[in-house]
């Protein structure tokens, strides 16, 4: 794994905490298909959440929360509907009872100290 990869592996590692933490239960990590990748598919009570993850050293990027753009945001719904139809309406037979939100967590490593995680809700 590269310098990057491992970046971003261990902003999911740092994110599925947080969301654990928050109560919420992890149903995937890194979910791919032919149209791209969801980071993490979780559920909070009857609802579904797919949470894009963006993982950045402090510097002139700017905050990761940040780079979910529009087009990435309308790719992200467009794999959790493929997501919805091929993992859990298959299994359930319906769609999830509190809907599907889309969520992004933004980690941030300063040059010292802890990793600044940030959870945003319903993004989209």
């Amino acid at each position: 794994m590269n310098a990057r990869g491992a970046l971003g592996r261990y902003g999911e590692d740092l994110a599925t905490r947080r969301l654990r933490g928050a109560g919420m239960t992890v149903l995937e990590r890194n979910w791919r298909c032919a149209e791209g990748e969801i980071d993490i598919i979780a559920r909070e009570r009857d609802a579904l959440v797919v949470c894009e993850v963006k993982t950045r050293r402090a510097g002139p990027f700017g905050h990761p929360v940040a780079a979910v753009t529009p087009a990435k945001a309308a790719r992200l719904r467009r794999l959790a509907a493929r997501w919805l139809t091929e993992r859990w309406i298959a299994r359930y037979g319906r769609p999830p009872t509190g809907g599907v939100r889309l969520d992004v967590v933004g980690v941030l490593l300063p040059p010292r100290g802890a990793p600044l995680v940030q959870h945003v809700r319903g993004v989209a």
